[in-house]
């Protein structure tokens, strides 16, 4: 989990975990910021009696130790992880633009071959513009491939759009290793850190969210909220 590794590592871990919430959606966790993270409930439901190891305690948790929790093999737990490193990460929007990822992926990808890792509403547009597009999703929909087809579409892109929960799940790394070197790799949704420290690796955009209203998100995520219901958000994009 290299990349973990070095994300973890380029973070200032001091402060205080204020609070925690997980949604059947998305889980948010507030310490300098408010940050968020997909919570992949249909993932969880396969695992373990007791996903989360300490519910009612992690708030008494440092920061460094809730954002390690982003290695446990714990789906809800990895979540709380992933959630707690975007709310440790200072994010520079002069870094940034407002840029939605399917505007990004469209104007990268119009006329090219795009895989997609996530099923997303907009791919519907993506579509239209691509000359090939390949979607490969864990939770199966119509027209998607499933993850044993990586190995082959994933080569064949000249963009690849992988979804933050990658991270999650620590398929992150081995995905980029699929990458064609000239591609475009993007890194995108809830998850996905808005971190300059990712593109040691193979990633050329990274777009996220920034939490604007800590209270807003906040309650929204434990009112069973959505990404697109979530409010107190700020979309952004960061190139390299």
């Amino acid at each position: 989990m290299k990349i973990l590794d070095h994300l973890i590592s380029s973070l200032n871990l001091e402060g205080s975990v204020k609070d925690i919430r997980q949604g059947v959606f998305h889980t948010a966790v507030l310490t300098k910021q408010c940050g968020l993270a997909a919570t992949l409930a249909q993932d969880a439901l396969r695992q373990s009696e007791f996903p989360v190891q300490h519910p009612g305690s992690l708030k008494e948790m440092t920061p460094e130790n809730l954002a390690s929790l982003a290695y446990s093999e714990s789906i809800l737990e990895a979540a709380i992880g992933m959630a707690a490193i975007n709310s440790i990460i200072k994010i520079n929007e002069d870094a940034c633009r407002e840029l939605n990822a399917a505007d990004l992926i469209m104007e990268k990808g119009e006329g090219k071959r795009i895989t997609i890792i996530g099923h997303f509403p907009f791919l519907a547009k993506v579509r239209q513009k691509a000359k090939d597009l390949w979607v490969i999703e864990k939770n199966l929909r119509e027209g998607d491939f499933d993850e044993s087809h990586a190995d082959d579409l994933i080569p064949l892109a000249d963009v690849v759009a992988i979804t933050g929960t990658a991270l999650t799940n620590h398929t992150l790394d081995r995905l980029l290793a699929l990458c064609r070197p000239e591609a475009f790799v993007i890194l995108l949704g809830g998850t996905a850190p808005l971190s300059p420290a990712l593109f040691d690796f193979h990633i050329d955009a990274i777009c996220g969210t920034k939490v604007v209203d800590a209270n807003l998100a906040l309650n929204c995520v434990s009112q069973g909220a959505n990404f697109r219901q979530i409010k107190g958000t700020k979309r952004l994009t960061m190139l390299k």
